[in-house]
């Protein structure tokens, strides 16, 4: 697995012209482009050239592809290829932000820090400042992309959001922040595609808790690249919360760098998107780290939900600790592969990896595909994978002590679900994670 956004080789040569144009989804790429004025004649910056370069010779992903075997993205296809306008949402009724926390929207086009105060310890990293850090990360790498550039070959979810998206918020993050950062986004019922990038630099020692929120009720693609570095030392808690509807999409994208001594963790809830596929992509730089990954979807009706994770140790002594749940109802389908790369220098490598699925119609379809590629031979790693249904022996247990049969199924799918959901940061709370994956009265005040 190549290094997540921070070193992969990218072709460098500027578009001179565009790419022949197919039917269907082989041109939603290009007719997205086109909608937005990007063409090889704009005036982009180097990083995002190539990211045009790289989205304009790749199709809409199908199941001809390996890493979208799995995934029917009919829903995507049907998105309308032009961006949302800014404020296309209309006024957004969000509930108030935790305590403390400091909460800034992204709607893709305005200035997404005006007049938002940030906390002591995050300041934004100016442009030129950004790209002295892209050049410093290429030479280390020994050439090609820098720090904030997706790889050409790699994922197409960054290859979108580095070429359309009009905003870029990167932040650099020193000591320890408290109580924490929010990211939110609501498209509404608004139609089109919803590009966010984001970049995260987290100083050796520093502390962040971060939450991103996503939210959508209409024809809309959000399309989502958070990418972090960790310093040495450095903690970064971080949690998702996705909610979307019977048209919406979501896809995200996030690469994370460690380095050694610091801890990364990620927890995140996902529930009502006619597709949603999260593609968490955590390296290791030198081994001797801490991940620790947390994950629960649901699908209901006819939607799909996508999980796909790759951790990699490029060094020794790291630790990993990976569970994803999934709750597949009605004719929904749920996907989980999780890749998992131990190479010969990432000797004395400590990980675990765990799928459990709970399966609640006859419709309904799980797949899971936990994975462990091992070359060191001083490690102790482990994975596993069950799928079940709730249990019979538990519902009758309820039903014994008074709790009718609804309510004791809502009962165990509460247990089911707390085990992630207690480990995302405090400020979700007022999203209401909980209802909204029990497709309970959700929270769209």
């Amino acid at each position: 697995m190549a290094a997540p956004s921070l070193s992969s080789a990218v072709p460098a040569a500027v578009p001179t012209a565009r790419p022949a144009a197919g039917a269907g989804s082989s041109r939603w790429g290009t007719a997205l482009l086109e909608a937005v004025g990007l063409g090889p004649e704009a005036a982009l910056e180097p990083a995002r050239q190539r990211a045009w370069r790289g989205l304009a010779e790749r199709p809409l992903p199908s199941r001809h592809d390996e890493a979208w075997r799995f995934t029917d993205t009919t829903a995507m296809a049907a998105i309308a290829p032009q961006l949302l306008a800014a404020g296309a949402a209309g006024p957004l009724a969000l509930p108030p932000a935790a305590a403390g926390v400091v909460r800034i929207v992204l709607d893709g086009g305005e200035d997404p820090l005006a007049g938002v105060s940030l906390p002591a310890g995050i300041e934004a990293i100016p442009a030129e400042e950004l790209e002295a850090l892209r050049l410093q990360e290429a030479a280390a790498a020994g050439g090609g992309a820098g720090w904030g550039e997706p790889e050409a070959g790699g994922s197409w979810i960054g290859l979108l959001a580095a070429a359309v998206a009009p905003r870029l918020l990167a932040l650099r993050v020193r000591g320890a922040v408290a109580p924490g950062l929010e990211l939110v986004s609501d498209s509404g019922a608004a139609a089109g595609v919803l590009p966010l990038r984001v970049l995260l630099l987290l100083e050796p020692g520093a502390e962040l808790e971060l939450l991103q929120v996503h939210r959508a009720a209409g024809a809309s693609l959000t399309a989502v690249l958070l990418e972090a570095r960790i310093g040495a030392g450095a903690k970064l808690r971080h949690g998702l919360v996705a909610q979307g509807a019977a048209a919406s999409v979501l896809l995200a994208d996030l690469a994370v760098r460690q380095e050694p001594g610091s801890e990364y963790s990620f927890s995140s809830a996902v529930a009502g998107w006619a597709l949603s596929r999260l593609q968490p992509r955590v390296l290791q730089g030198a081994g001797a780290a801490t991940t620790r990954l947390r994950a629960l979807q649901r699908c209901d009706q006819r939607q799909i939900a996508d999980h796909h994770s790759q951790v990699r140790f490029d060094g020794p002594e790291g630790e990993l600790d990976q569970l994803h749940k999934a709750i597949a109802a009605g004719a929904g389908r749920s996907v989980f592969n999780g890749a998992v790369e131990v190479p010969r220098a990432a000797q004395r490598t400590n990980a675990v990896q765990l799928s459990r699925s709970l399966l609640l119609s006859d419709r309904a379809r799980i797949d899971t595909k936990p994975q462990l590629e091992i070359v060191a031979d001083d490690v102790k790693c482990a994975h596993g994978a069950t799928v079940t249904r709730l249990q019979q022996e538990e519902l009758f247990y309820l039903q014994s002590r008074g709790i009718d049969a609804a309510a004791a199924g809502t009962l165990l799918l509460r247990g089911f679900c707390a085990e992630v959901l207690r480990e995302l940061p405090a400020a979700a709370a007022v999203w209401q994670p909980l209802a909204m994956l029990l497709a309970e009265e959700a929270p769209r005040p």
